[in-house]
Order: C-alpha cells, then structure tokens, then sequence
C-alpha cells in the first residue's frame, strides 16, 4: 500500500561471518545482546557476603537464639526468636538468588529461576513449621539423636496415634521441606554456576575477598549439607560442577571469580563433611540413628548427645 513506510530487513550476513557488535536478537522474553555471549562479571562480593552473613546468623543462629534467649520472652505456645528468623530468612534468601542470577552474564532460563524460587519458597516455610515444633520439644526433653518413636517424651502418649502424627510432622519437616527448600536452591546455584566461563585467563582469578569469604561459606555449606541430611543432593551437584568445569575447558573457558568462589567452597564442603564423618565414625549411639552406606551424623543430633549432657553437668556444680 502507497504511503507505508516499510519495514528495513535485519541485514543479511553470511553464515559463520561475524556478527555486528552490539546485534540484537528478538527473543521470547526480549532482546539478547550478542556482544554479552562471554561478558565477565567482577567479583559479587556484596552479594556472597551478605549470602554468608544472613545464612550463618538466620538459618545457622535460628537455632541458637531459642536457646540462649529467654523462654518468658517467647513461650512454648508462641513463635520463638529462631521462627522470626526463620521467617526473615524465607524473604531475604529468595530475594539474594534473584539478585544473583540478575548478575550473571549470561542469559539463563527464566521459568526455570521462578518455579525453583517458588519451590524454594514453599519448601522453607513447610520447614519453618515442623522445625519450629520440633526445636520447642527440646524444653520438654525431646532428643535429636533418637528417632521419634525412641524419644522417652513421645513414646508414652496415649493414644498412640499421636505418635503417629509426630512422625508425620518430623517427616514435613526433614523430608518434604528439605526436599522443596534445597533441590531448588542446588539448581539455582548450579544455574548461576553455567554463566560463571569466560576466555580471558587473567580474569580467571579471586580477590582478597573472596578469598576470606571461602572459610565461613564453605563451612555453612557444611553444617547445610550435615544438619539436612542432604549428601546426595550436595555430591550430584558438585559432580555436575567438574563435569561442566572439563567440558568448558575443551572449548577454551575458565572459570571466573565468582565461579571459583563457589567451585571451591563446594571442594572445601566436602573435606570438611569427610573431616566430620571420620570423627563421629565409631560413636555407636549417632551409628543407630544414621544406619546404611552413607554415614553423616546431623550437629544438633550431636548437641543433644553430647554437648547439652556437659552443659547440665556445668549448671550443677
């Protein structure tokens, strides 16, 4: 029709010729820019080091601060300090892992980020319930290291059918929600982990930050990996890490900053959960809770052994 303006045609470029600088690429969910393919990020340390600090004072110190701080404060019939950080913990952690994968310089699949942040969601806030319950029963002389129906408080109840429901309330907690909360955040991470290649060697190295941020990572994601009995999910994650760190190496990519970061606070993990396991190995007690191939006793379990005996015997001198 005379009087439209036409539209121009991308302009034709032969196969394998190099593209335009600055190029774009209609996508599904917008335009991706072609010179970004192996753009590298500095160092997030920001980020890894508000991960590290909110993951050790509200996931690590929930814990902790129903015990230390007073019970008048937070009754047994109301949420306690650790549940309040719990619940900071289910906004803040989500929040940082979009922000993370905002950073990466490469282009991920979105759908993918937001089904596993809404099952991560999910997973953390079954877990904030059956935790809370079960970390309220300590007050009443509940212990870690022996299965539900072993507890002396619980073995008692009549009807026996509570019994019953407590075994369903452990199996929210330490099963389904670990489940719902760590496979999606693993993915996550691992997601990040595919954009952490660039080409340029010199850009293959970590700064002093990050260097001193490896220590507490590293030993949060053991206490992660021990305390939610999640060994499997950890090692298939790691194996999958150095599968794609070979694979990219063919084609010439090294690992970045950030990739390194988290490359090697996951091999630091693994020492330090090989380092835990030969030291609990012939503890017959924590051996009865934790039967099979795959032996990895949980902290608290090993608290409420060993450590609250001390802590009684200390309080009656």
């Amino acid at each position: 029709m005379q009087g439209t303006a036409r539209r121009r045609p991308f302009p034709a470029v032969a196969p394998g010729a190099p593209q335009p600088a600055g190029t774009l690429y209609p996508g599904r969910h917008g335009a991706v820019k072609n010179e970004d393919t192996f753009k590298t990020s500095p160092f997030h340390l920001d980020l890894w080091f508000y991960f590290t600090l909110q993951n050790w004072v509200l996931d690590f110190g929930r814990p902790i601060a129903m015990i230390i701080l007073p019970l008048e404060w937070f009754p047994l019939n109301k949420p306690s300090a650790g549940d309040y950080f719990h619940m900071a913990y289910n906004v803040i952690t989500p929040f940082l892992l979009l922000k993370l994968i905002e950073r990466s310089p490469k282009t991920l699949p979105r759908s993918m980020i937001y089904v596993s942040i809404i099952m991560f969601v999910m997973g953390a806030s079954i877990h904030l319930v059956g935790d809370s319950v079960n970390h309220r029963l300590i007050f009443s002389g509940y212990q870690h290291h022996l299965s539900v129906r072993e507890n002396p408080i619980i073995k008692n109840l009549k009807p026996e059918t509570l019994i019953d429901s407590f075994e369903l309330l452990y199996y929210y907690d330490e099963y389904l929600g670990h489940s719902m909360w760590y496979i999606p955040f693993f993915l996550i991470l691992f997601i990040y982990f595919t954009g952490c290649f660039t080409p340029v060697e010199e850009e293959s190295r970590m700064p002093v930050a990050a260097l001193l941020l490896m220590g507490p990572s590293s030993l949060y994601y053991w206490y992660l990996v021990t305390e939610g009995q999640i060994f499997i999910l950890y090692i298939f994650t790691f194996f999958a890490m150095m599968a794609l760190v070979m694979h990219q190496k063919r084609k010439g990519l090294v690992l970045d900053s950030n990739g390194l970061f988290l490359f090697y606070s996951f091999i630091i993990t693994l020492v330090l959960i090989a380092l835990w396991v030969v030291w609990l190995w012939n503890d017959k007690i924590l051996r009865k809770k934790y039967p099979g191939v795959i032996y990895i006793p949980e902290p608290w379990a090993f608290y409420t052994l060993h450590m609250s005996n001390l802590h009684a015997a200390k309080e009656s001198l």
